[in-house]
C-alpha cells in the first residue's frame, strides 16, 4: 500500500472540508455556484433535434461557459412529448419542441388534454422548419399527394416511436385528413433510422419522418429503394385541414429536386416551426446570453446540420405557439424586432415593462 505523506494528507483533508462547506452553503442558499449547466432535451439520434441540440450545447460550452457561467448539455429523448414531461418534472429546463406540441402544452389540448395547461412554458426562439416527409412505395402512388395514403389500407406504416412527437403529429395529420390510423394501417412504432431500415427491407410500405431537410433516414431509404419510393405532396385543401384549430401552424415547404436520391422533381409538402423552449424559472440573463451567442454564431450551427441554414433573426418569431421568456423579449427588442402582444409572457405587462 502506498503511503501518502502527512503534508499531502493534511492538504487533502483540508480540501475535502472546503468542498463539504461549499456544498452545504449551496444547499442552504449561502453561496451560488459559479456556473449553471442546463439539460437540453432533444429527440432520437436519427432525426434533426438531436444533432442540432448537440450543436447548440457545444456552442454554449465554447462561447458562454467561461465568460458567463452558462452552458447546455444535450440529451437524447423520445422527442417532444417526453421533453415536455421532463420539463414539467424539472429534469430538463430547455427542450426542442414541435410547434404543435408547444400549442398543445400551452392550451392543454390534443394528446396533452389530460394535463393542466403548462403555464410555466416559454419560447426562446423558433428554430428551423419541421418538414413532413411522407414516403411510400411508388406502386401505391396515384395522385402524388397525401391522399395516396388511402392506398396503404391494411399495410404497415411507421408512425414513429411510441409517445414521440412524431407519433403525435402524425396522428394529428392523418386524423385531420379524414383517416383513422389505428383502423386503416398496421402501425409500426419505430424511430427514424429503424423506419429507414424497415422500408429498405420491405417490412413497411410507408413512413413519415418530420425533420429538417435533409433527413438522413429519408436519404437512406430513397437511395436503397432505387426509384421505388415517392415523397408525397400536400395541396391547399389538405394543408387547411391539417391547420384546423391552429391557423398558420403549418406552412408550405418545397423540397427542391435532387435533395434526396432519385427525387427528380420538387415536392411541395408542409412544415411547422420547431422551437427552443424553456421553463419560466430560468433567469432572464441566462436566456438573453444564450440568444446573443446563438444568433452571433449561426455559422457554427450551419456546419453541424443543413437544416439550421433556415434559421434567421427575421424568422425567429414565426409560428411560435407559446409566449416568449423575458430574456428573449429583451434580446429581440434589442435587435429591432416587433413582438406581437400574444407572445409577451404573463410576467410582463402589455408594454413589456
Amino acid at each position: 500500500m502506498r503511503i501518502v505523506p502527512v503534508r499531502f494528507r493534511r492538504l487533502l483533508l483540508a480540501g475535502l472540508a472546503l468542498l463539504l462547506a461549499v456544498g452545504l452553503a449551496v444547499l442552504i442558499g449561502g453561496t451560488e455556484p459559479d456556473s449553471e449547466t442546463y439539460i437540453l432535451a432533444t429527440a432520437t439520434t436519427g432525426g434533426t433535434f438531436y444533432p442540432v441540440g448537440v450543436a447548440i450545447a457545444t456552442m454554449t460550452k465554447q462561447v458562454l461557459e467561461d465568460e458567463h457561467g452558462v452552458a447546455l448539455a444535450a440529451i437524447s429523448s423520445a422527442g417532444s412529448e417526453e421533453n415536455l414531461r421532463l420539463m414539467r418534472s424539472g429534469e430538463a429546463r430547455f427542450a426542442i419542441l414541435q410547434g404543435l406540441y408547444g400549442a398543445w402544452a400551452w392550451q392543454g389540448e390534443g394528446r396533452l388534454a389530460g394535463q393542466a395547461p403548462f403555464a410555466d412554458l416559454r419560447s426562446v426562439t423558433a428554430l428551423w422548419p419541421n418538414v413532413e416527409h411522407f414516403l411510400v412505395r411508388a406502386s401505391l402512388v396515384e395522385s402524388g399527394t397525401v391522399a395516396d395514403l388511402e392506398n396503404l389500407r391494411g399495410r404497415r406504416f411507421s408512425i414513429g416511436a411510441r409517445y414521440s412527437g412524431t407519433e403525435g403529429s402524425n396522428r394529428h395529420i392523418l386524423t385531420a385528413l379524414g383517416m383513422n390510423p389505428d383502423r386503416q394501417f398496421q402501425l409500426v412504432y419505430q424511430g427514424y433510422g429503424a423506419s429507414a431500415d424497415a422500408f429498405q427491407n420491405q417490412l413497411i410500405d410507408g413512413m413519415n419522418t418530420p425533420a429538417g431537410v435533409p433527413v438522413g433516414a429519408v436519404t437512406r431509404a430513397m437511395a436503397a429503394a432505387r426509384g421505388n419510393a415517392v415523397l408525397l405532396s400536400f395541396d391547399g385543401d389538405q394543408r387547411t385541414a391539417v391547420n384546423r384549430g391552429y391557423p398558420g401552424l403549418w406552412q408550405f415547404f418545397d423540397i427542391e429536386a435532387g435533395t434526396y436520391p432519385h427525387q427528380d422533381e420538387a415536392v411541395r409538402t408542409i412544415a411547422q416551426a420547431n422551437l427552443l423552449a424553456v421553463t419560466a424559472d430560468v433567469p432572464e440573463e441566462h436566456v438573453y446570453r444564450l440568444l446573443v451567442s446563438l444568433y452571433d454564431n449561426l455559422g457554427f450551427l450551419h456546419a453541424f446540420h443543413a437544416a439550421t441554414r433556415a434559421m434567421t433573426l427575421e424568422s425567429a418569431l414565426d409560428g411560435l405557439p407559446v409566449p416568449l421568456h423575458p430574456g428573449a423579449v429583451r434580446f429581440f427588442r434589442e435587435r429591432g424586432l416587433d413582438i406581437p402582444v400574444d407572445l409577451l409572457p404573463p410576467e410582463l405587462d402589455g408594454s413589456g415593462g
